[in-house]
């Protein structure tokens, strides 16, 4: 019958054990000098070799021919612990052993000495679940326990165990497995088991295992389903995004690319990928390009290992350390939501289109978005401008209402009667409404914007050059704004008092400034009677000033 990879190749001595060298010393330490504690607990995150270590030190205390600390496996009690037929070692699931009764009759079994080793040994594992009232009744036999017995608590979840209990025991933290280590152990078993694994796959899946060497060995056990393994068969079998993936989506992004972005998000969604762990593993992207972008020294051996410093350096080119935080923050809102979403490609679609067009409001600071826009600006990434339109010209315009149905002209000789039947059925008609002034590029905008240079506050100026452009509307230059934020730098007092000076001085004489922001345009409409007011006020030299 096949048996798992991790169950084959679980480490049977503490020199087996990967990871773990501060634990595993320890405590062959303890043995070889007879200095055991009654009670361990072993805390630490999933497959990191809790309950392995647990097993070598029950074989351990109760081997006939210990080797340096390590069991032999090979006598007696070895082999008896190994398949299971010594009694006097017993294992329990706390998950669904944690009612009182459950440690009442743990505590009448340790009365008994051992029938066949040496010690009886007692492994609790998930103790964290254990009821109030069974931790209340384990504890008198765990601070005082019988000189045959021996207890290991093993636990996840290290808050959820009481205090009365951790100071009754000797405590280890088990540590996640380096990823360098998880790769090693993985070609390792590869080569006993005759699989081709190539090294690249090793280390991709070692960083899918998060630290945990069991996840890792059952991950290899699934994707070796298929024969050999190497980078693409591990992201069919596992459903998650290969290195060249994650940075192909991360290049989109980066370039506003939404239609090339949203076809790879469809595309992970057709092959079966979960796409809330694609955007997982793209906050590991992020999180090892931050690194590089802002670290000053080699940070190679912190970064992930299925990504190198050069790929991560290309990708930073053109993208500030703020955008990078601020794709993190989207992205952790759109993992919030999918988690109930009805719908979840829709809901990552909708992240792509928010990381694809990040606002201001994304950004924690001010100065985080002015450093995304000189980022854009010293790696040359265009800025789209929106071109000025010019004026209609007369032939374009439309024919006035009501002279669709007008006749034709008349001829030569009938001209004369034509004219005076018009003349006498013509009406007084209103006066037409006087057009609003026509908004005109200003020529001299990017002098001016070179003339600022240095003279004002650098995130103004910044944000001058990428998100405003000058018009002249009634001989006033306007500052158009495509959002508040650069309206609200532009109409600070003193960033404003040197935009006129050096307007002026290029128009050659005072000029009004305006700063407005895109689609507060002022509406133009006229009012006969106030119009009527101004011209007699003026007739008498009053002076009338219009708001």
């Amino acid at each position: 019958m096949y048996q798992a990879l991790y169950r084959k190749w679980r480490p049977q001595t503490f020199a087996d054990v990967i990871g773990q060298q501060h634990i595993t010393d320890t405590l062959r330490a303890q043995l070889r000098s007879g200095r055991l504690s009654h009670a361990y607990l072993f805390t630490g995150t999933r497959g990191t070799g809790k309950t392995t270590c647990a097993k070598i030190l029950a074989r351990a205390v109760n081997c006939e021919h210990p080797v340096n600390g390590d069991p032999c496996n090979e006598c007696a009690a070895c082999r008896g612990i190994l398949d299971g037929s010594v009694l006097d070692v017993t294992e329990i699931d706390a998950a669904s052993n944690n009612g009182v009764d459950n440690i009442r009759d743990l505590r009448d079994e340790t009365r008994y000495t051992p029938a066949q080793v040496k010690k009886r040994v007692f492994i609790i594992d998930e103790v964290h679940m254990l009821s109030i009232g069974a931790f209340n009744a384990l504890l008198k036999t765990l601070e005082e326990p019988p000189e045959h017995v021996l207890f290991i608590l093993a636990t996840t979840e290290l808050h959820k165990v009481p205090a009365t209990i951790l100071s009754r025991c000797q405590r280890f933290d088990f540590r996640r497995i380096g990823a360098e280590d998880i790769a090693r152990r993985l070609l390792d078993v590869a080569a006993g088991e005759g699989i081709e694994l190539t090294e690249g796959a090793a280390r991709l899946i070692a960083r899918l295992a998060d630290g945990a060497m069991r996840d890792a060995l059952s991950m290899l056990d699934r994707a070796a389903a298929a024969g050999a393994v190497d980078e693409q068969t591990v992201t069919a079998a596992l459903g998650v995004l290969g290195q060249d993936d994650g940075i192909r989506l991360a290049e989109h992004l980066k370039t506003g690319d939404l239609t090339a972005a949203i076809a790879l998000i469809d595309d992970y969604y057709n092959a079966g990928r979960d796409l809330a762990a694609v955007y997982d593993q793209m906050l590991g992207l992020i999180r090892d390009a931050l690194l590089v972008k802002t670290s000053k020294t080699d940070v190679s051996a912190l970064i992930s290992p299925a990504y190198t410093v050069k790929s991560l350096q290309k990708l930073c080119d053109g993208l500030a350390a703020s955008t990078l935080i601020a794709w993190s923050r989207v992205i952790g809102e759109a993992l919030d939501r999918m988690r109930s979403a009805a719908n979840r490609r829709v809901e990552a679609e909708l992240c792509a289109v928010r990381l694809c067009s990040l606002g201001a409001e994304q950004y924690d600071t001010l100065s985080g978005r002015v450093e995304a826009l000189e980022e854009k600006m010293k790696h040359g990434i265009p800025v789209a401008a929106v071109p000025a339109q010019a004026a209609p010209r007369a032939d374009d315009l439309p024919p006035p209402p009501g002279d669709e149905d007008a006749p034709p002209p008349p001829d030569d000789g009938d001209a004369l009667l034509w004219a005076q039947e018009e003349a006498a059925s013509e009406q007084p008609a209103p006066a037409a409404k006087p057009a609003a002034a026509q908004a005109a590029a200003w020529p001299k905008w990017t002098q001016l914007l070179e003339m600022l240079t240095g003279k004002i506050n650098t995130g103004a100026h910044t944000n001058l050059k990428v998100s405003a452009k000058g018009l002249l509307e009634d001989g006033a230059l306007v500052i158009l704004c495509e959002d508040g934020i650069t309206a609200m730098l532009a109409k600070a007092e003193p960033t404003m008092k040197v935009i006129r000076e050096q307007a002026a001085a290029l128009a050659g004489a005072p000029i009004k400034v305006k700063v407005r922001e895109a689609g507060d345009e002022p509406v133009v409409q006229k009012n006969a009677a106030v119009d009527e007011i101004i011209g007699r006020a003026k007739a008498f030299d009053i002076q009338v000033k219009e708001l």
